[in-house]
């Protein structure tokens, strides 16, 4: 078992990066499945999108230090950095998050059944 860490210390990870990655709406998406704190297998991440297109979502979010990546054997698990992103960029996502809901942005993207 390995950690997959977060490309960008969290002082390199600029308001520009990161509004430029969370500008699409599928990696919106995986952040609002996500920012509940708890880690998801990708497996667990629905969208209708490629698995192939999806994982490079996940890693673009990765390399931009929004997400963090554990390998386990061979599943991978993903968890939002939110502590890491609000002391950076305090309230910023909170604000992205409440409108993205009120606006359903990234609603396609859901979880799957942890038994499917």
């Amino acid at each position: 078992m390995f950690d997959h860490h977060p490309a960008q210390a969290d002082a390199e990870v600029t308001l520009p990066r990161l509004l430029g990655i969370l500008s699409d709406p599928t990696r919106l998406g995986i952040v609002r499945v996500l920012s509940d704190g708890a880690e998801r297998g990708w497996g667990q991440l629905c969208a209708p999108i490629a698995k192939s297109t999806l994982s490079h979502h996940l890693k673009m979010l990765r390399e931009a230090g929004v997400t963090t990546t554990r390998q386990e054997g061979t599943r991978c698990y993903v968890t939002l950095r939110r502590d890491a992103l609000d002391t950076r960029f305090p309230g910023l996502l909170s604000a992205l998050l409440d409108a993205a809901v009120s606006e359903d942005v990234g609603a396609h993207v859901t979880e799957r059944a942890r038994n499917s």
